[in-house]
């Protein structure tokens, strides 16, 4: 049970951890367009993001799959990109059913590169352990946890901005994801493959 909670700890600040801060920054993208009271949708997007990251976690530490480390770091900025882009042209007119299938999709595909990028330090980190599923439960309680706490937090800003301060949903929409948008940009032209 000590190897759970220490995975645990580690995926808590896999996400918090100020250095990589590109999880919160794909955290917020993916949360903007959400409220309060559609809070289920969102908390199914954030746990299939886990699911899928923790999926390729898996297969990249039991060595069933080897990815290039430089491709996936740059992916991991483009698939923030996206999903700040997508905020932008989420309104598919009465595709309110289709937005959210594409939402889905492209979560489900981007925690799966978002795994792989943190697959070669994990997979260092359990190489002497002959149990690698404690440990990978762990990092994914620890994950999702993290995950929560950065979603609360989101929502509680939306909130106030929206509801407290009365900035238009589409300015608040738009602006924070112009934002996102030139970060990943910038991250993903460092991390460009040469």
């Amino acid at each position: 049970m000590q190897d759970f909670w220490f995975y645990g700890e580690l995926g808590l600040f896999h996400v918090l951890d100020l250095q990589g801060y590109d999880h919160v920054l794909f955290l917020i993208a993916l949360a903007l367009p959400f409220g309060f009271r559609q809070w289920k949708k969102l908390l199914g997007l954030a746990t299939l993001f886990t699911i899928a990251h923790c999926l390729s976690l898996g297969l990249a530490a039991f060595g069933i799959i080897a990815v290039d480390a430089a491709i996936v770091e740059f992916l991991i900025p483009v698939t923030i990109f996206l999903t700040a882009l997508f905020n932008l042209f989420r309104n598919l007119g009465e595709q309110v059913e289709l937005a959210f299938r594409v939402h889905l999709f492209s979560t489900g595909l981007f925690g799966l590169i978002h795994g792989l990028g943190f697959s070669n330090y994990f997979r260092m980190l359990i190489s002497g352990s002959t149990e690698k599923a404690i440990p990978l439960l762990g990092f994914a309680a620890g994950i999702e946890l993290a995950q929560l706490l950065v979603l609360c937090l989101v929502l509680s800003v939306s909130l106030l901005a929206l509801d407290l301060l009365g900035v238009r949903k589409k300015a608040y929409l738009w602006g924070i994801s112009i934002l996102i948008l030139g970060i990943s940009a910038m991250l993903a032209y460092q991390a460009w493959p040469a």
